[in-house]
């Protein structure tokens, strides 16, 4: 298998004819929501799509599914929680509820509190094969984590286990603040011809959580190839799918800049080298 293979067409039907069952590590997508965007006028198969992620992903393997919702009529639509929860019905484990925040508002809104989240559900296929937790969060006072004692079920105070003294960084919390916009989503002025671009670092910063050098990464409706490129800088193989041969296209211009570099990981190197190179990127 190559480092890098692309696909135009429905994603569903794709990965039903051209992925192997139990063949994927890790899918990092973004579906349309609640066709808050036309994307040229495509349709979205929720159903079948989801049943084709739970076919390709291997046991151990990992889908972090980012949405969020409509508001119509005043209410939210909710369909990020049905989702989610057809995930489970076929099978997956909703092993996160992880939060996307925003830098700024997209749409204000005059009778609600400004909407600055996204959800990022992380969907295991058993447990986790993989997970290598971004320890980028400065622990203030360098304490022991969650003290020295909690309480049980019947309220009795037990002593409990520490997971950390003394360290300066300490694992993220599951709510990830990201600047979006031009010059902060990427510094790809191509990638802003897509009309729904996520965070670079949104995608790496998952990459690098739920699978390891050499993995297979999955976007299925890779849009602008955000996806593919992170996983590129990180020493993964990527298979992308998009149903829009102009944004295929430009996928593949922006991952080929990155397959044109001198090597800035090679997947012989360590997580924590792939980690470093690609924060400076």
């Amino acid at each position: 298998m190559s480092d890098v293979t692309l696909h135009c067409g429905d994603c569903a039907q794709v990965m039903a004819e051209h992925i192997a069952d139990n063949s994927i590590d890790l899918t990092v997508t973004s579906p349309p929501y609640d066709n808050l965007r036309t994307y040229n006028g495509y349709t979205f198969d929720f159903e079948a799509i989801a049943a084709q992620l739970w076919r390709v992903t291997k046991p151990g393997g990992v889908v972090v599914w980012v949405v969020g919702d409509a508001t119509i009529n005043g209410s939210e639509t909710g369909t990020s929680f049905r989702q989610a929860l057809r995930f489970m019905e076929l099978g997956f484990n909703l092993h996160d509820t992880m939060i996307y925040e925003k830098s700024h508002i997209s749409y204000p809104d005059d009778t609600r509190y400004y909407q600055v989240t996204e959800y990022m559900f992380v969907l295991s296929k058993g447990a986790p094969a993989a997970f290598s937790p971004i320890c980028d969060r400065r622990n203030t006072y360098k304490m022991p984590w969650c003290g020295l004692t909690s309480r049980d079920k019947d309220g009795e105070l037990k002593a409990r286990k520490s997971y950390h003294k003394g360290l300066d960084f300490g694992p993220r919390y599951n709510i990830w603040r990201y600047h979006q916009g031009s010059g902060f989503t990427t510094q790809d002025t191509a990638a802003y011809n897509h009309p729904a671009i996520f965070p670079e670092a949104l995608a790496r910063d998952h990459i690098l959580s739920w699978s390891n050098p050499g993995d297979v990464v999955l976007d299925p409706m890779m849009g602008s190839g955000t996806t593919g490129k992170m996983a590129l800088l990180t020493g993964r193989r990527f298979v992308g799918i998009d149903i829009s041969a102009e944004y295929v296209e430009l996928a593949r211009q922006r991952i080929a800049k990155v397959e044109a570099q001198p090597f800035l990981f090679h997947p012989t190197e360590t997580q924590e080298q792939a980690t470093q190179l690609t924060m400076e990127v």
